[in-house]
């Protein structure tokens, strides 16, 4: 006990000198825009075991944010009421990060209807007169001329709520790949597309491996991830897991998306080799105070389940993991939650997991971001964290 709490006030100084450091950096907004395409990995990328490798077959590391906002009544990323888009790209990258996760609807890539935006603040007038699909097309293109790659995640079908499936009474399963066909279809040769997060936190009546067509998350993964190969056969397919409804699953509970128990029995078979990524998501008390964070043997028995769960996975180089989400507001040493991140991060950098952090946003409720609610400044505890994992980059 002594030696692992030495190691944990040792951490927390490192921490908090680095958070020094960040907030003297992180304190001025205002970022040279640079053209730096050239940044990219040579694309396309592809897996190898446990690796994600681009088209030299050399091994990348996607350290990257959730930027949301396009899958809301705003139909666009949000802080463009605060920022110009090309320097919160910029100011992005600038902190380390390689690709943007971007969540989106299906009802906000239909409509015409824009809010949210400060068009007289930078360039973002170039943005003015835009559909949210064009406003999507033009934060691409912006990533790509600042070295930036973009993750494209089927986030909810309506702007309201994450829904348990991936069909709904509105929104049919044909509804959604047709949005993921047009999609692949309209980005195909776009350089910094890596590929497509199929959907969303599968949960409740979710199933994986039980060969239910109508919940079984497995076999609708794969019957988009086919279609959208069918038209870009570049593109890294990500699956997450579901919440339950695994057979013989060894964890009672799991995260909405986390739950890939059943992946290495019922492996998601896509006709283009080497494209799969499996990308759980994982939070800690802030979005809710599951039992294991109040279990005698925490947080120890935190490296068993993320075992079980998913990087069992890698473990045995069946497939990548790219933890599409994690977050939460506390990063110290002394509350659960930020015991959990802590340790979630010492994880990943051990075992050199890809991960997007959620959120870039301030505006996230439960999990606050690493933007201050200005939309300008760095939360530097958070960037510190992080940045133990960046420098594997």
């Amino acid at each position: 006990m002594f030696h692992r709490r030495l190691v944990r006030f040792i951490a927390c100084g490192i921490l908090g000198a680095i958070a020094a450091l960040c907030l003297s950096f992180g304190s001025t907004p205002q970022l040279a825009i640079a053209a730096d395409a050239t940044s990219l990995p040579p694309m396309p990328l592809s897996t190898q075991g446990a690796q994600i490798v681009d088209a030299t077959g050399k091994p990348v590391l996607l350290h990257g944010v959730n930027w949301f906002g396009i899958e809301t009544e705003t139909h666009s990323p949000h802080g463009l009421w605060a920022r110009d888009y090309q320097e919160m790209l910029a100011q992005i990258k600038s902190l380390g990060y390689n690709f943007i996760r971007v969540p989106f609807s299906i009802a906000s890539l239909r409509s015409t209807e824009v809010s949210g935006i400060d068009f007289s603040i930078g360039n973002n007038a170039a943005l003015l007169g835009k559909s949210p699909l064009e406003i999507l097309d033009t934060i691409i293109q912006e990533a790509e001329r600042q070295g930036l790659l973009i993750l494209l995640d089927s986030h909810q079908l309506n702007e309201r709520i994450i829904p348990e499936l991936w069909y709904d009474e509105e929104y049919s399963e044909a509804d959604w790949i047709e949005t993921w066909t047009m999609l692949a279809e309209r980005y195909r040769g776009q350089s910094n597309i890596l590929g497509a997060d199929l959907k969303n936190e599968p949960h409740g009546k979710a199933s994986w491996g039980d060969d239910k067509v109508e919940t079984d998350w497995r076999l609708a993964a794969e019957r988009a991830g086919n279609a959208v190969l069918a038209v870009d056969p570049t593109w890294l397919i990500l699956v997450q897991g579901v919440e339950n409804n695994v057979p013989n699953q060894q964890l009672d509970i799991h995260w909405q998306g986390g739950n890939l128990e059943g992946a290495g029995r019922y492996p998601v078979r896509l006709a283009v080799a080497n494209k799969l990524v499996y990308s759980p998501h994982e939070y800690g008390t802030g979005v809710f105070n599951q039992p294991w964070f109040s279990a005698p043997e925490f947080p120890e028995n935190l490296r068993d389940r993320w075992e079980i769960g998913f990087h069992y996975l890698a473990t045995e180089n069946i497939a990548p993991i790219l933890i599409g989400e994690f977050g939460g507001r506390q990063v110290d040493c002394q509350s659960a939650e930020g015991i959990w991140q802590q340790k979630l991060v010492e994880y990943i950098a051990e075992n050199d997991l890809s991960y997007a952090y959620w959120s870039w946003n301030p505006n996230s409720g439960d999990t606050g971001g690493i933007l201050l609610d200005d939309w300008q400044q760095v939360n530097a505890e958070k960037q510190a964290l992080l940045a133990t994992t960046l420098v594997q980059s």
